[in-house]
């Protein structure tokens, strides 16, 4: 076959023989896994779902002159069921969401209750003043400011290139 040789090796290999007739039959499989996946994330409260099945918050790091910024979402948990540990060079942030929702009426009767751990672990890129350290929970936003050390916070001093 002409351009075989171009293609350094082959990835789709029909599962059955069903796909090699037909190849809608391998796409549509692949659509249902996609929405199967999709649906995952939402039953796990927002939260994307771990391969070990337990929630993982979002994260977002960033970092200033003078300090590490990590905010991480976590809708509807109560601050009081939340822990943040610095071990080493890990900051380790752990809890567990509680939701539970009952309506009443008058035939009807209905309780739906979530439960789930999280645990989300990230390494530090240098060491920080654990002294000054603090965690604010605001509107299912936890921010965690982790200054750095006075000697890590000495201003950058550019040095002049002399052309030759």
């Amino acid at each position: 076959m002409p351009g075989r040789e171009l293609v350094p090796f082959r990835t789709l290999i029909p599962a059955n023989r069903e796909e090699m007739v037909d190849p809608f039959v391998a796409m549509r499989r692949e659509i249902d896994r996609l929405f199967e996946d999709f649906a995952r994330t939402f039953r796990t409260f927002g939260m994307p779902a771990a391969t070990t099945g337990t929630l993982v918050p979002e994260i977002d790091l960033t970092e200033t002159e003078g300090e590490y910024r990590i905010t991480a979402e976590l809708p509807g948990v109560d601050p009081k069921d939340v822990t943040v540990e610095v071990r080493g060079d890990l900051l380790v942030i752990r809890g567990e969401k509680r939701d539970e929702h009952e309506e009443r009426g008058e035939n009807r009767h209905f309780v739906e209750r979530r439960f789930g751990r999280f645990e989300r672990a990230i390494r530090l890129p240098a060491e920080v003043d654990l002294d000054r350290a603090e965690a604010v929970y605001d509107k299912g936003v936890l921010t965690i400011r982790l200054p750095k050390p006075e000697a890590a916070q000495k201003p950058v001093r550019r040095i002049e290139v002399k052309a030759a």
